[in-house]
Parts: C-alpha cells; structure tokens; sequence
C-alpha cells in the first residue's frame, strides 16, 4: 500500500475511489502539463533569441492573450454548469479541449520570414486560441472533485494522484522540449519539431483522461446540485469570503512559479554560463515532486491542508532567496536551492487544488463557476510571472537576437536576471503567504468530511 492509497474510512463520505480510474483521471494531466510548462519554459526564450523580438514586447505578447482569460475562464465555467445540469456530465467541453494538442504545435510553427513584431502577433494569436481550449479541457477536469461523493481527505488523495501524473508531465516536456528544440543550439526548425512531437502525446493522455473522467463519475458520482452559473453563480463565487483569500494567495503563487520557469534558460546561459543546465535545473525543480507528494499528503491529514500550504510558501521564499546569490554560491548549492523550490513547488500544486472543492462543497457552490474563477487565476498568474520577468530584463538592458547569435550582454542584464530569479520570486511568495493566512475554512472543511 502507498501513500497514495492510505486514507481515512471513517467520516460523512467515505466513498474510496478505485485506483484505475484515478490513474485515468491523472492522465489526463500529462497533456495539460504540456501547456502549462512548455510555453512557461521556453516561449520568452523562443521570442527574444530565436525570433528577434525585443524583451519588452515579447512580455507583451505572453501577456496580452492572457487578458482575455479572465472572462474567458469564467464563461467556460458557466458554460461547463449548463452542461452539467442538462446533460449530467461535462464530457462535450472535454473533447472540445482535446484540440490544444494543435494550437500548441502552431504556437511554434512561426514561419520562416516572420521576425520582430509580425513573430510576437504569431504567436499572440495562437497563445489566444490555446488559452481558450486549454480552458474547455482544464475546467470541466478540475471540476470532477467537486462533482464526486467523496470527502475531504479523498478529495485530496485524489488530487494527489493527479499532481504524480503531472509531474511527470511537467517533467518529461521541461527536459525534452528543450533537447528536442536543439539543445545548445536551438533552431526554428527544432521549436517546430518539438511542437509537432509532444502535440501527439498531449492529444493520447488528454483522451485517457476523458475515459477517466467517466470511470469516476459512475464509480462515485454526487447528486447533482442546481444550476448556478452565470453572472449570479460568478458574483456568488466573488462574494465568498474564503474562496477569495484562496484565489488571491494562488494568483501571487502561480505568477511566482512561472516567474521561475521563464528565467531558468536565461539563469543557465547567462548567469552559470552553461545553456545545457536548463535541462538539470528543471529536472531539479520538478523531479522532487515525485517523491514528495505522498508526503505532502500525508502533513496534510496529520495537520491540515493550511498549515502545510503555509509551510511550503515559506520554504519556497527561502530557497529563492539562495537563487538570487548566483555563481559565488557554487552549482551545487544552486541546484539544491532549486530542489527546495521543487519540494515547496509540489505542495503548491497538490493543497491549492484540493482546497477548492473544500470550498466548494462546504458553500454549495457551482463548481464549474469556482473552477472557471480559479483557472483564470491560473492563466493570470502564468501570463503575470514571464512578463514580469520580461521587464526585469528590460530594465537590465537585455539585447534580443536571433537563433545562432552570439551577444555579450550588459552587466545590468546579468544582474537583473540574477534577481529577477532570485529575490522578485522571494518577495512575491512572502505575499502569498501573507495572503493564505486570511484563509480559515480548512479546521471546518475537515470536520464536515
């Protein structure tokens, strides 16, 4: 038995879901772990040294398709209640989901002649059409736990199998993408074969994760709860006191983590000097994922989602602050440094997620309403953390070029990338811990089950 499998059978609901279709379930996250680390990792990287495009309208470029989110997300989650109530199920938004694999592939399909400007729109544009059908694919998905008669615990065992899968996602594509791009020498043709490559393995895990999906809702599905979507259920979802703390706290989380990721090619080349060290730090940043998890599950059940939240973002902040040293510390500190943030990392995904059908359940919310609410905060904090990083290199003078370049930049640009990575990631997880501690719904989501 893992620690994975270990769990309560006591309780209000004490539902205990099979492990095949958890697995199921967490496929599922394969393909999304793609999209989330894929273009967080390489797509400034991609603008300013492969297409030429300058730093400060590369930021702009991830940013901008992200505005749109914020309805976006939302509409999406209204649309994924209706679904629910007429249908009993959310499985069309799905599969409408299941076409991400394409606009990723088109993400870095720029054509040849396009540098600058006309490459920024490029890839503006099909970042808008991904964010859209990442949205109909993430929201139904992360509404199953609410949508399940399963308790506090389960539902964070649950979640617990989904951050293992996504993991290795996150994982495999952070340490492929960038070999398949070209590795030292990343071209336009190696982006696109990239593109085109992991595009069919999101495609296979994004469908195993619809069959999941299905397996669970038979094996456990709740009674279905009244519609409450719309501009009522999103004003509903707004007024709720603890839902916004949690929101809050996550959006400073995830433009933290992303901030991270958008800096760790530029701390390989430019700051250890090594360009092939991005494949080391990644894999330093998300492999300790796989072995903490269950751990993370476990503090959870022995002291609450809460307080190990809390644990995490300080650790988070600690390590970052190791970061911001930068050659003088040596590489081997540099790279435990990362591992902590990796450690922190996985418990940032695991309690987050898992404390939002908390609320859900406690309040009586629509759960597609909440998740659309929360995944937008997720696509914020994913545009928020690159463009912020982009301005730090702005600031520092940062000199764009194309593939196959070579360019001496300034000691300002060394500098701000040194920081950027290291104390703006420090200070903006002290935010968020400050945040989650107005958070005080956990002691009553436990106690109801």
């Amino acid at each position: 038995m893992t620690g994975l499998d270990r769990q309560p059978t006591t309780g209000t609901n004490a539902t205990i879901l099979p492990r095949g279709a958890l697995l199921g379930f967490a496929t599922g996250s394969l393909g999304m772990g793609v999209w989330v680390t894929v273009p967080g990792l390489l797509l400034l990287y991609f603008l300013t040294d492969v297409l030429a495009v300058a730093p400060w309208l590369a930021g702009l470029a991830l940013l901008l398709p992200k505005i749109a989110d914020v309805l976006l997300h939302p509409w999406v989650g209204h649309r994924c209640d209706v679904e629910q109530a007429r249908r009993g199920n959310r499985r069309r938004l799905l599969l409408l989901g299941c076409a991400l694999p394409l606009a990723f592939a088109t993400l870095f399909a720029v054509p040849g002649a396009l540098t600058g400007a006309p490459a920024a729109a490029w890839v503006a544009l099909a970042f808008v059409a991904g964010n859209l059908l990442f949205a109909a694919y993430q929201v139904p998905y992360l509404s199953t736990p609410a949508d399940l008669r399963i308790g506090y615990h389960e539902r964070t065992r649950l979640m617990a199998f989904r951050m293992v899968v996504l993991t290795l996602g996150i994982l495999a594509s952070g340490l492929l993408a960038p070999l398949l791009a070209g590795g030292q020498d990343p071209t336009r043709g190696g982006y696109q074969r990239m593109g085109m490559l992991l595009a069919v393995g999101m495609l296979a895990a994004m469908l195993v994760g619809v069959t999941g999906i299905g397996r669970l809702r038979r094996a456990a599905a709740a009674p279905p709860a009244p519609h409450g979507g719309g501009w009522r259920g999103l004003a509903e979802a707004l007024r709720d006191r603890q839902f916004r703390w949690l929101v809050a706290a996550y959006l400073a989380m995830s433009t933290t983590t992303h901030l991270v990721l958008a800096g760790v090619p530029y701390y390989a080349q430019y700051e250890l000097g090594r360009p092939g060290l991005t494949t080391v730090l990644v894999a330093a940043f998300v492999a300790p994922a796989l072995l903490v998890t269950p751990a993370w599950l476990a503090v959870a059940r022995r002291f609450g989602k809460q307080r190990a939240l809390l644990g995490a973002q300080g650790a988070f902040a600690a390590g970052s602050l190791v970061l911001a040293v930068g050659r003088p510390a040596g590489l081997p500190v540099l790279v435990a440094a990362v591992a902590v943030l990796g450690v922190a990392f996985a418990g940032m995904q695991l309690l987050p997620f898992s404390m939002v059908p908390d609320v859900i359940r406690v309040g009586g919310g629509a759960a597609g309403t909440y998740t659309g609410v929360w995944t937008a905060t997720e696509a914020t904090g994913a545009a928020l953390g690159p463009w912020a990083y982009s301005l730090c290199l702005a600031a520092g003078g940062f000199v764009a070029s194309t593939a196959g370049d070579s360019v001496t930049q300034p000691d300002g640009a060394v500098d701000a990338i040194r920081w950027g990575f290291g104390l703006l990631p420090a200070a903006a997880m002290l935010v968020a811990l400050l945040l989650q501690r107005r958070y005080t719904l956990d002691r009553t989501a436990r106690s109801a089950g």
